[in-house]
């Protein structure tokens, strides 16, 4: 079988080798500059391609030139993991046998660009992985297997993403086998009315709001671990929270007042409840231990977080 691959991020690694053997061509996002020096950064599916051997065509978007030359590949099958772009009809109509999308939700719920953070902002204790049959709308094809997955109370989006990624990669494979044999798989139509839609995350998103509760300041995150992580300002920094729990307390100060600092971390009040911020990073500092960081910065408690 003769498949193109498409993908963007770290998710679409693990998939991309479980069938690197089928790939003649890997298809991803151009870098685009980034910082002061306006350097570009490989994503880590085009090192993965690289790495493999394989064929790559990157492109930014697709009337891109380098996008028509897909079909001079005459691919069987497209398989398309967290690419982040749209795939229109004229190019889902190049395989031969059809196109695939891996989607770490359980579809017809949070269709788009960000469904594990939405699943973890929300505290679902399940998500699940969807493949769908593609169609030229969003995440909204028939669907040739599903699988649910419990979130752990421990998760946040890396170690989610990762789990659903590498299960990704072993489902992709027997659905491969299956295809193969009997072509592609004609799937179930989902229940579009009950379609849920999660929005691209940006980085005020990743703003912590100290009148909210601790559990959805935990979620927050958790969720946004990776990017934009949850944020606030300590005597006017920037300050990073990587990894926090919600904290037995009864005191009730302002929201943001920092009251203790334990070897656990560093103990907040919220709006309802408290939580302990157990990994921090101040701006231009490097990202350490909350403790160690306490023991490091004098004069913490009673401060308020804004």
């Amino acid at each position: 079988m003769n498949i193109i691959f498409f993908g963007s991020s770290s998710f679409s690694v693990p998939p991309l080798k479980s069938v690197s053997s089928y790939v003649s061509c890997v298809v991803t996002k151009k870098a685009k500059p980034k910082g002061r020096g306006y350097l570009l950064e490989d994503n880590e599916v085009k090192k993965t391609a690289l790495e493999l051997g394989l064929p790559l065509i990157e492109i930014i978007s697709f009337k891109d030139e380098a996008a028509r030359h897909l079909k001079d590949y005459s691919p069987d099958l497209f398989i398309v993991a967290s690419f982040g772009l749209i795939v229109p009809r004229w190019v889902l109509d190049i395989p031969s046998t059809g196109a695939i999308n891996i989607h770490p939700s359980l579809l017809p719920l949070y269709r788009g660009p960000s469904p594990i953070q939405w699943a973890l902002l929300k505290g679902d204790e399940e998500t699940g992985i969807t493949l769908i049959d593609m169609n030229e709308k969003m995440d909204a094809g028939n669907v040739i297997y599903q699988e649910n997955m419990m979130i752990a109370e421990k998760d946040n989006f890396v170690t989610l993403s990762d789990r659903l990624s590498r299960r990704s990669a072993g489902i992709l494979l027997e659905v491969l086998d299956v295809i193969e044999i009997e072509g592609m798989i004609e799937g179930v139509e989902q229940r579009h009315e009950m379609a849920t839609f999660t929005q691209i995350i940006t980085k005020e998103m990743g703003k912590v709001d100290w009148s909210k509760s601790a559990i959805e300041i935990v979620r927050q995150i958790k969720a946004f671990v990776l990017w934009p992580t949850a944020h606030t300002l300590l005597d006017g920094i920037f300050l990073k929270i990587f990894d926090g729990e919600i904290f037995g307390s009864g005191r009730k100060e302002l929201p943001g007042t920092i009251l203790e600092t334990i070897k656990d971390g560093i103990v907040v009040q919220t709006g309802n409840g408290a939580i302990i911020a157990r990994e921090v990073q101040l701006q231009n500092k490097k990202r350490m231990n909350a403790f160690e960081f306490a023991n490091g910065y004098r004069g913490l408690i009673g401060k308020i977080l804004k």
